[in-house]
């Protein structure tokens, strides 16, 4: 997975209302947080700007967070710091995770943001699975949340400009994205996106940054699952859903 070096900057307009603080960020997993044990080690795994991991490092949880993106790793280390609460932060890929990190050694880890999209194709995207399903200890999860690309590729290439300005931090920002649909299911699609703030003289400064993903489809990725020694615990998946929420565990 490459990209979001531009958009760390930025990347906070991107983030749903309600996920925006770590508070928020977490409690969307209240359920399964609510079970762990105290102390119990979790991987946030493609951490953005650190929202999940920060939120669940303040519920007494041992956080790592890793992201491909250097820009990402440092404002989740920002963000830990600004929250008083301690984290391992590394940038890392998929592919480099079992070269910093001991298998058998997370009782969970998450995977969210629609990051698994970014996964090169079928063959990088069993390999991310496989590298995360390693380091889950014997009654592990992984947790995964994702777009439904089926969804996503039957509204074909678009424009989306987003109904209303987005507030974060006190500023205004028009949010823009371009969805480049490929012909193929297995081909590299594109998405471009641009955050365009306003500046207190009514200019705008514009981030913006051209995103590859390769889209699956649901059954694609539980077969998968399947096949690194997961199986599909819960799962919020409904045909006319844009999104869903999937734990998967190991024996």
């Amino acid at each position: 997975m490459a990209g979001y070096g531009a958009l760390s900057e930025a990347y906070e307009w991107l983030i749903r209302d309600d996920l925006v603080t770590p508070a928020g960020a977490a409690a969307r997993f209240d359920g399964l947080v609510t079970s762990l044990p105290p102390g119990a080690r979790v991987l946030d795994c493609a951490c953005g700007t650190g929202q999940l991991a920060v939120g669940l490092a303040g519920l007494g949880l041992d956080v790592v967070a890793t992201d491909a993106s250097l820009g990402m790793v440092r404002r989740t280390e920002e963000l830990a710091a600004e929250h008083g609460v301690s984290i391992q932060a590394h940038q890392v890929t998929w592919e480099e995770l079992s070269d910093h990190l001991d298998a058998a050694s997370f009782d969970v880890v998450f995977c969210v943001g629609n990051s698994l999209g970014h996964a090169e194709g079928a063959a990088g995207r069993q390999a991310a699975l496989a590298a995360m399903a390693r380091l889950l200890r014997p009654g592990g999860r992984l947790v995964l949340t994702s777009r439904k690309w089926e969804a996503v590729r039957a509204r074909g290439s678009r424009m989306d400009v987003r109904d209303r300005l987005v507030r974060r931090n006190g500023r205004d920002a028009v949010v823009v994205y371009y969805t480049q649909i490929a012909h193929a299911w297995e081909q590299e699609h594109h998405w471009e996106i641009a955050v365009a703030q306003v500046e207190p003289d009514g200019s705008l400064r514009t981030c913006s940054e051209r995103l590859s993903f390769w889209p699956f489809r649901y059954e694609e990725l539980t077969a998968q699952l399947q096949s690194v020694g997961l199986t599909v615990e819960t799962t919020t998946f409904e045909p006319d859903d844009g999104g869903y929420l999937l734990v998967a565990g190991n024996e």
